[in-house]
């Protein structure tokens, strides 16, 4: 049982690196050199909390099967969250180029199935 809940973890420590290196390759030059990959990992920690307490997760898809995320409202989150845990004040536009690229990562996973 304990087994597989550190397989678990593992695997999703991998799939943050996957995704971590994705979104670098991602962001243009200006904006990669402005996150160290710990600002990185956090911010898609609040990307993952962004989705679990939105109810996105639950949500229906449309006629085309698509969800609509409003990308402003999870670099809003993001902003508030850094502030209060202070981190650090991020621009806006340098956030969302995160949270798109963290989106490309995701819908390419879903191209390979």
């Amino acid at each position: 049982m304990l087994m597989g809940l550190e397989d678990d973890f593992l695997k999703e420590d991998l799939d943050d690196e996957k995704t971590i290196a994705f979104i670098k390759n991602y962001l243009p030059q200006e904006v990669k050199e402005k996150f160290s990959d710990d600002e990185l990992y956090y911010f898609l920690d609040l990307i993952d909390e962004y989705y679990t307490e939105s109810g996105i997760l639950d949500a229906q898809p449309d006629d085309e099967g698509y969800i609509d995320i409003d990308l402003e409202k999870i670099v809003d989150y993001i902003r508030k969250e850094a502030h209060k845990d202070e981190v650090g004040d991020y621009d806006p536009e340098d956030l969302l180029f995160v949270v798109q690229g963290e989106m490309e990562y995701t819908d390419s996973l879903g191209e390979d199935e």
